[in-house]
């Protein structure tokens, strides 16, 4: 992880023009989105990849909810082009096609996640855990594990992770919307923060499987009832859809700004906290993938093979692509 990011498209202005760029920003979001919609590599770092990790920051602390004031006189032509001059100044067309296009993969994904969860649970969660190993031997650097200060935080890092994983495992941590609220106010961090995952968060706090299912019935009942179906549970998956949304709004300008300024000042010990966060955070995966699979050979052999397969997906991405090199600053 040494190579410097190629950062060109952040010098660019800071508003998209023509269709054109706004299919590619789209297509990053595509990225963006397979990486957050699985508990490993994180948007975050696929936004470094491609260039927009820096005008991703900048738009999302330019945003500033003052602009909605003019929604109240839209129906003058002055109030229109005001709002649009303000959402073109905080790069809300950069930000629209790029959520769109992440929200297209996690739908798309959760899916097949939610088949490959409720048929092979051992494997799945197998190639979870690879997928979390892998990112924190990558992430990991002896520089940030050389003082104190360093060390104190990784043990914090990994006992809070290990001690939340263990009860995510044993369910102490429920599927309520208060917990949804909360999930989504740290899970935004994956979209924010090179290294973390938003589906690793989700996978940490308990909520992965419910929110993926909750996700793939909501547009199941979306889809039945373009075709004349009942409502089915479409009022409550969609409660808790928007709730973890108003969350991840709210951790915007909450958590991930938090988690920003102390990479900022105290980088080093900020990532050895996230780098022992991930380590201890295994104890999720490892459990559940206990808990599902049988005492033989074949069940073990196929486990082994999609542990080994997701580090293997992290190690191409970190091979084939440029990374951030992190400075313990």
């Amino acid at each position: 992880m040494t190579a410097e990011p190629d950062h060109s498209e952040s010098s660019l202005t800071t508003t998209p023009v023509g269709v054109r760029e706004l299919l590619v920003i789209y297509l990053k979001g595509l990225a963006m989105g397979a990486a957050d919609a699985v508990p490993g590599v994180s948007g975050g770092t696929i936004a470094l990849i491609t260039g927009i990790y820096e005008r991703l920051i900048r738009a999302i602390t330019a945003l500033d909810p003052t602009a909605l004031r003019h929604t109240v006189s839209l129906h003058r032509r002055a109030s229109r082009q005001a709002l649009w001059q303000e959402l073109k100044a905080m790069d809300m067309p950069f930000l629209v096609a790029l959520g769109l296009g992440m929200v297209s993969a996690v739908v798309i994904l959760a899916r097949g996640v939610q088949l490959a969860l409720s048929t092979v649970p051992g494997p799945t969660f197998a190639f979870f855990a690879g997928l979390i190993g892998a990112s924190a031997v990558l992430l990991f650097d002896a520089r940030w594990f050389t003082n104190p200060a360093q060390l104190a935080a990784a043990v914090a890092g990994f006992v809070i992770a290990f001690v939340i994983a263990g009860a995510s495992t044993s369910g102490l941590l429920p599927q309520t919307l208060p917990m949804v609220f909360v999930a989504g106010m740290f899970a935004i961090c994956g979209m924010v923060l090179p290294g973390i995952s938003g589906a690793f968060i989700l996978l940490l706090l308990g909520q992965y499987e419910y929110m993926t299912a909750v996700l793939t019935g909501f547009t199941d009942q979306l889809g039945g009832l373009a075709l004349g179906g009942g409502m089915g549970t479409l009022v409550e998956d969609g409660i808790v859809i928007v709730t973890f949304l108003v969350g991840a709004f709210a951790g915007l300008f909450t958590v991930a700004y938090a988690v920003r300024w102390a990479l900022e000042r105290y980088r080093g010990p900020t990532f050895a906290f996230l780098v022992a966060l991930m380590v201890g955070a295994l104890r999720y995966p490892g459990e559940r993938m206990v808990e599902t699979t049988a005492v033989s050979l074949q069940p073990l052999l196929l486990v082994a093979v999609a542990a080994f397969c997701g580090g293997a997906v992290v190690f191409l991405l970190d091979y084939y692509t440029a990374d951030l090199e992190y400075e313990t600053a």
